[in-house]
């Protein structure tokens, strides 16, 4: 039996400034030249500190480049993100280059891989480096958020983390499966980032991940950031507000 992979990279100093060079002065420029891209709900990640779980819905090869490249870079500066090793790790030049870009760690998604991808993710938490999960585990075909897997949600009752949802709008129609680039004319992507969110005491991975579906649908439906905290109390209505607290 083979030891566990080094992190070693995963703190490296050169290798973050690497990855500084590559996605602001390379990709960040790329990504504002073959999209209007707009973020929204920054605000919400105020105070936030590592480690913590990035989720986002997912239908495009263009998603990660635009969360990498256009969240804040005290979110990006450590972020860690989950690719398929049988996608981007197949070839070594794959690898590199998404290893340069956006600081991926493999996700295995065969059933005898399940060990690999809960082992790293957890560890990597562990250590203080946050992860970037797309919990739906593939792109959508058709631009529709499909249900979460609850591996994230289950790294963050794990650890006790918190989880950032991202509620990504456009990327499927500026890029969909079988592009290579996106289409021209710039196409409009908005970026939402919603207030982050915590297990509750006792609750189980399954029930904090149809939370978390649950408001990245919402945002994704409401096309907003802000949107009410899940939990309100009696008599209280759903909607948007910016000043709600997470009731977690």
């Amino acid at each position: 039996m083979t030891g566990a992979p080094s992190l070693r990279r995963y703190h490296a100093g050169w290798h973050r400034a690497a990855r500084f060079v590559a996605q602001r002065m390379v990709l960040r420029p790329v990504v504002r030249t073959v999209t209007r891209t707009v973020v929204e709900g920054l605000d919400n990640l105020e105070g936030l500190s590592r480690p913590f779980v990035v989720v986002a819905n997912h239908s495009s090869h263009l998603d990660t480049g635009v969360l990498m490249s256009m969240l804040p870079r005290h979110v990006t500066e450590h972020l860690a993100v989950g690719a398929a090793a049988d996608y981007f790790y197949s070839r070594w030049w794959t690898k590199a280059a998404t290893s340069l870009f956006f600081n991926t760690y493999p996700i295995h998604r065969t059933s005898g891989g399940k060990r690999t991808r809960k082992g790293l993710s957890q560890r990597l938490v562990a250590e203080d480096v946050p992860v970037l999960i797309f919990p739906e585990g593939t792109r959508s075909r058709d631009g529709v958020m499909r249900a979460f897997k609850p591996g994230a949600a289950a790294l963050c009752v794990a650890k006790n983390v918190p989880c950032v949802p991202v509620a990504l709008l456009g990327t499927h129609e500026a890029m969909p499966v079988g592009r290579s680039w996106p289409v021209p004319g710039r196409p409009r992507v908005r970026m939402l980032v919603g207030r982050p969110m915590r297990p509750r005491p006792g609750e189980k991975p399954r029930e904090f991940n149809d939370r978390v579906a649950a408001r990245v649908r919402t945002m994704l439906e409401m096309q907003t950031p802000y949107v009410l905290a899940d939990g309100a109390a009696p008599g209280q209505e759903a909607g948007t507000d910016h000043k709600q607290e997470e009731a977690s």
